[in-house]
Protein backbone atom coordinates (compact mmCIF):
# COMPACT_ATOMS: atom_id res chain seq x y z
CA UNK A 1 0.00 0.00 0.00
CA UNK A 2 1.44 3.34 -1.02
CA UNK A 3 0.99 6.15 1.51
CA UNK A 4 3.00 8.85 -0.23
CA UNK A 5 5.54 9.16 2.60
CA UNK A 6 7.94 6.46 1.45
CA UNK A 7 10.97 8.71 0.94
CA UNK A 8 10.67 9.86 4.56
CA UNK A 9 10.01 6.41 6.05
CA UNK A 10 11.83 4.11 3.60
CA UNK A 11 14.30 1.52 4.82
CA UNK A 12 17.33 0.38 2.89
CA UNK A 13 18.22 -3.26 2.38
CA UNK A 14 21.77 -2.71 3.57
CA UNK A 15 22.67 -6.36 3.98
CA UNK A 16 21.60 -7.07 0.40
CA UNK A 17 23.67 -4.09 -0.77
CA UNK A 18 26.62 -5.45 1.22
CA UNK A 19 26.50 -8.86 -0.47
CA UNK A 20 26.01 -7.32 -3.91
CA UNK A 21 28.98 -5.01 -3.27
CA UNK A 22 31.08 -7.98 -2.20
CA UNK A 23 30.12 -9.80 -5.40
CA UNK A 24 31.03 -6.71 -7.44
CA UNK A 25 34.32 -6.34 -5.58
CA UNK A 26 35.29 -9.93 -6.41
CA UNK A 27 34.45 -9.51 -10.11
CA UNK A 28 36.14 -6.10 -10.39
CA UNK A 29 39.30 -7.54 -8.81
CA UNK A 30 39.17 -10.54 -11.14
CA UNK A 31 38.65 -8.28 -14.18
CA UNK A 32 41.50 -5.98 -13.20
CA UNK A 33 43.94 -8.85 -12.76
CA UNK A 34 42.90 -10.72 -15.91
CA UNK A 35 42.93 -7.66 -18.15
CA UNK A 36 46.31 -6.59 -16.75
CA UNK A 37 47.75 -10.05 -17.42
CA UNK A 38 46.51 -10.24 -21.01
CA UNK A 39 47.78 -6.76 -21.84
CA UNK A 40 44.58 -4.69 -21.95
CA UNK A 41 45.48 -1.68 -19.78
CA UNK A 42 42.35 0.31 -20.68
CA UNK A 43 40.01 -2.43 -19.54
CA UNK A 44 42.18 -3.07 -16.47
CA UNK A 45 41.92 0.64 -15.58
CA UNK A 46 38.14 0.56 -16.09
CA UNK A 47 37.83 -2.45 -13.78
CA UNK A 48 40.13 -0.75 -11.29
CA UNK A 49 37.92 2.36 -11.30
CA UNK A 50 34.86 0.16 -10.83
CA UNK A 51 36.65 -1.52 -7.93
CA UNK A 52 37.12 1.89 -6.28
CA UNK A 53 33.43 2.75 -6.67
CA UNK A 54 32.32 -0.61 -5.27
CA UNK A 55 34.80 -0.42 -2.37
CA UNK A 56 33.52 3.07 -1.48
CA UNK A 57 29.92 1.87 -1.57
CA UNK A 58 30.79 -1.13 0.60
CA UNK A 59 32.50 1.18 3.11
CA UNK A 60 29.39 3.36 3.35
CA UNK A 61 27.12 0.32 3.70
CA UNK A 62 29.25 -1.23 6.46
CA UNK A 63 29.32 2.12 8.26
CA UNK A 64 25.53 2.38 8.13
CA UNK A 65 25.09 -1.22 9.30
CA UNK A 66 27.36 -0.54 12.29
CA UNK A 67 25.40 2.61 13.19
CA UNK A 68 22.57 0.39 14.32
CA UNK A 69 18.78 0.43 14.05
CA UNK A 70 18.57 3.99 12.77
CA UNK A 71 19.95 2.79 9.46
CA UNK A 72 19.22 -0.94 9.54
CA UNK A 73 16.43 -1.93 11.89
CA UNK A 74 16.35 -5.54 12.96
CA UNK A 75 13.43 -7.95 12.91
CA UNK A 76 12.29 -6.74 16.35
CA UNK A 77 11.73 -3.16 15.12
CA UNK A 78 8.26 -2.80 13.59
CA UNK A 79 7.75 -0.85 10.36
CA UNK A 80 7.06 2.83 10.64
CA UNK A 81 3.35 3.58 10.99
CA UNK A 82 1.77 5.27 7.99
CA UNK A 83 1.23 9.01 8.46
CA UNK A 84 -2.12 10.19 9.73
CA UNK A 85 -4.37 11.43 6.96
CA UNK A 86 -5.93 14.82 7.46
CA UNK A 87 -9.51 15.59 6.57
CA UNK A 88 -11.06 12.21 7.37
Amino acid sequence: MRTGSEPATARSALRARFWLSLWGLVWATFGTVVFALIGRPGWAAACGALWLVVATDMTVVVRHIRQGPHWQPGREVPPYPPPERRGR
